[in-house]
Formats: C-alpha cells, sequence, structure tokens
C-alpha cells in the first residue's frame, strides 16, 4: 500500500525567542516566575550527562543519545559534550526534533553527526526523512531508520525506484526481548522473514539490530536493572548471530561479514552499565556495543524508585503556587491545599512511589490532580507547617518526560553559581 506523503511544518513552527526570554528572566528568583514553572538546575543536568558517557564506557560501548525528554539545543550538547567524553549519535522521537536538531547548526558544526528516527520508520514520512537525509549528508552526517515490518521495506523500496540516484538507508532492525512495545522476537518467523526482506532489498543495509527495555523502570536495585541490561544484551546478541547466520547463506559464504551494532538501553539498565556489568556477559559478542538512553539528564520520581540514582540526581522540578488551603478536609482530618500545577503541567502518569509528585523539603506531595489544578495532600501525621496561601512549592513529579512536554520554555539555574537564580532559558521544540 502506498501512503501520501507528509512533511514537516518546520518552517510554520515558530518558536518563542530565546533572546527576548533571557532579557526578560535572567537573574530573577524563582519566586519571581510566573506558576506553573519548569526548572532545571544546569550544573547537575551536566553531571548525569558526564555520569552516563561514564558508564558507556566502562561498559564498553559507544553512546547514543535519546533527545526525547528535554528536546533543547542546549541540552542536546551538554549530552554529547560532556566532563568525560564527546560522541556524535542521537535518537529523536519525532521528525520535529530531527529538523530543529539541523535548524539549530547542531549537524552543520559537528555536534551531531547521526542521527536515529526512533520508531518504526513511518511510509508516510520517507520524503521528508530523505530530505533530511539530503540536508545533513552535506556535513558528512547520516539519517538512520528502525524496521520491524516488510511493509515498511517494500515501501522504502518503492519510494527509491522514484529517485533519479537510488541509495540504500542504513537500518536497525528492532527487536522485542519481551517488552511487546514494538520489533520481532529472534528466531520467529516475523523476525526471519523480515531478516530475509532485509537482504533481499537494494534500498537498505542493516547497520545493526535495537532494543529497548522499557520493563526495565520496574527495577528497585542494581542487581534487577543489570538483569535487564543483560537480557537486552542477550535478545540483540541472539538476532545477531541469526542474521550472520542467514547472511551466510544468503551469500554463499562470499562477500565481507557483516558488522553489526547492538543497540540497548533505557535509563535504567543504563545506569546499571560498568565494567562490572560488562564482565558478567559470558557469551561471544556478534557485533559491537551502543548503549542509548534519554530520560537520565532530568531524571524523575520514576527513576528514584530504581534505587539507582539519589535525590540530589534529579535536575527538574515545577515550581507551583499554593492558590487555597482546607484545613482538616482530607483522610483522618488531615489538611489539604490547592496549587496552580495540574495534570498538563505534572502529567498524570503515576509509579509506585504514590501521588504525581512530591514536595521538596516538606511532607507534603501532588496527591490528585484536575487539568489545571493539583491537590496537595499530607504525608505525615499532621505534624508539619501549613502551606500559605500565596507561597511556591518545588514539586518532583513522576515522569519528566511527559513533564517537560507541557512547556514552551525551561528556566535554567545553575547550582554552582550558588544562588538559584534564572542564568538561562531554554527553548523546546514541539510538534511531531
Amino acid at each position: 500500500m502506498s501512503a501520501p506523503q507528509t512533511k514537516t511544518p518546520v518552517h510554520l513552527a515558530s518558536l518563542p525567542q530565546k533572546s527576548a526570554l533571557v532579557a526578560e528572566f535572567t537573574g530573577k528568583s524563582l519566586d519571581e516566575l510566573r506558576t506553573p514553572a519548569f526548572v532545571i538546575d544546569r550544573a547537575i543536568f551536566a553531571k548525569n550527562c558526564a555520569r552516563m558517557h561514564a558508564n558507556a564506557a566502562g561498559y564498553g560501548a559507544e553512546f547514543r543519545a535519546h533527545l526525547k525528554t528535554h528536546k533543547t539545543a542546549e541540552g542536546t550538547k551538554l549530552q554529547l559534550v560532556s566532563a568525560s567524553a564527546t560522541t556524535h549519535a542521537v535518537v529523536v522521537s519525532t521528525m520535529m526534533e530531527a529538523w530543529q536538531v539541523v535548524g539549530a547548526g547542531l549537524v552543520t558544526d559537528g555536534t551531531v553527526k547521526d542521527i536515529l528516527y526512533g520508531l518504526p520508520v513511518a511510509i508516510n514520512k520517507i520524503s521528508d526523512l530523505s530530505d533530511l537525509w539530503d540536508e545533513v549528508a552535506k556535513h558528512g552526517a547520516i539519517v538512520r531508520l528502525l524496521v520491524d515490518h516488510p511493509k515498511q521495506i517494500e515501501a522504502l523500496e518503492r519510494f527509491e525506484k522514484t529517485r533519479p540516484a537510488t541509495r540504500q538507508w542504513s537500518v536497525f532492525m528492532k527487536v522485542d526481548g519481551g517488552q511487546k512495545r514494538a520489533g520481532t522476537a529472534p528466531g520467529s518467523p516475523a523476525f526471519e522473514s523480515l531478516l530475509q526482506a532485509i537482504y533481499n532489498s537494494s534500498a537498505i543495509f542493516l547497520h545493526g539490530f535495537y532494543c529497548h527495555a522499557g520493563n526495565s523502570y520496574a527495577s528497585t536495585s542494581p542487581s534487577q536493572a543489570s538483569s535487564f541490561l543483560s537480557s537486552e544484551v542477550q535478545a540483540v546478541n541472539d538476532a545477531a548471530k541469526l542474521g550472520l547466520d542467514l547472511f551466510s547463506q544468503w551469500s554463499g559464504g562470499e562477500g565481507q561479514k557483516p558488522e553489526f551494532v547492538l543497540s540497548v538501553g533505557s535509563t535504567p539498565t543504563a545506569h546499571s552499565a560498568s565494567a562490572g556489568t560488562r564482565a558478567q556477559l559470558k557469551e561471544l559478542l556478534h557485533g559491537k556495543l551502543e548503549l542509548h538512553a534519554g530520560n537520565y539528564p532530568l531524571l524523575d520520581l520514576q527513576q528514584l524508585n530504581t534505587g539507582l540514582i539519589d535525590r540530589e540526581n534529579i535536575s527538574q522540578k515545577v515550581i507551583a503556587t499554593v492558590i487555597s488551603y482546607y484545613p482538616g478536609r482530607g483522610a483522618n482530618g488531615s489538611d489539604e491545599a490547592m496549587c496552580d500545577a495540574g495534570g498538563i503541567a505534572m502529567s498524570k502518569d503515576s509509579g509506585p512511589m504514590l501521588g504525581y509528585g512530591e514536595v521538596i523539603g516538606k511532607s507534603w506531595r501532588l496527591g490528585r490532580i484536575s487539568q489545571e489544578h493539583g491537590i496537595l495532600t499530607r504525608t505525615d501525621n499532621g505534624q508539619s507547617a501549613v502551606l500559605e496561601v500565596g507561597s511556591t512549592v518545588e514539586i518532583i513529579g513522576q515522569h519528566a518526560c511527559l513533564i517537560s512536554a507541557a512547556y514552551p520554555w525551561y528556566y535554567i539555574t545553575d547550582s554552582n553559581a550558588g544562588d538559584g537564580r534564572v542564568v538561562d532559558v531554554w527553548v523546546s521544540w514541539k510538534g511531531w
């Protein structure tokens, strides 16, 4: 089936002007900001990026940074150039992110050299992806794709036949390691059929195998996260072994043996990566390891529950204003309060830790939420101080990826500077 081709309307996606925001807000204290406000501590963000680079190096893996959590030029630079290492490969979750990476000059200046579109390729976006590849190729960069269905390959082949000069797309085969999110399971008929279609296609070549352990968010200890990581590696390594076996049959034993990239990771499993966990891998690897992750620069309550980070590693928070107070209205006669951060500002994602957010430094949580307001509930027996109407609270939410998506810009502080005032403003990329 052919599909009408669509384009990313990046030329219509007018973003707030960073220079005007910086002029307006730099030097302001957090209680001077309109709430709800999303705040990032740049120093902690940078430390988290350096830690992840060090983890990848210890694990003996290359690193690919996912941009989906913050979606900013400034955050991308910190992810790729840290105190520990410099890398150049990224994953994007939307075409808008990819085009904004280009528009921010991150390809032109060599910061980004390798862009993976992180969903199984949508066949109505192939022309757009082709334009993206043409643009980044001017600077020696490449666009890579994920495939997990033969129809995607057929669509790429049809598209290439319309071009005056055909190319071969670099693709990862998406592997289902049991998460049932996307991909095919190694050894299944669908896997073998897709692999055969890849080798038979003139429009693509197989770069490697890609797995994401979304189920690793259930980890509550380093050993559990390490187990999830080992399972990811096992899945892509099994896939690569099958890929090599089929290549040998397909090529009749002739031709250069493929050198696959085995791409694994999520923030919990990437946090568990180290020289020690690498030493636990007993099997011969049939490719070169690559680690990918995205939430790690910001972090949140879901990540805190894994036991792999501490509270001081979380670089983001939401500032909200207490707009009303209700003595004795809550459970067992406890007090409640209302704030101006609700489901839009905090998302409705939940996690093993109760509520939708934790108030920093106070025995209160964001217990219930509606669209534009939240109900703050006590976490103690009423011994903590009341929340004054008009005061502000700082809340760490459950899932930073969804929380940050609500905000057109982020206020940046830097704990290395010491006074907690705004030092920069980052404008985030919106749209698909």
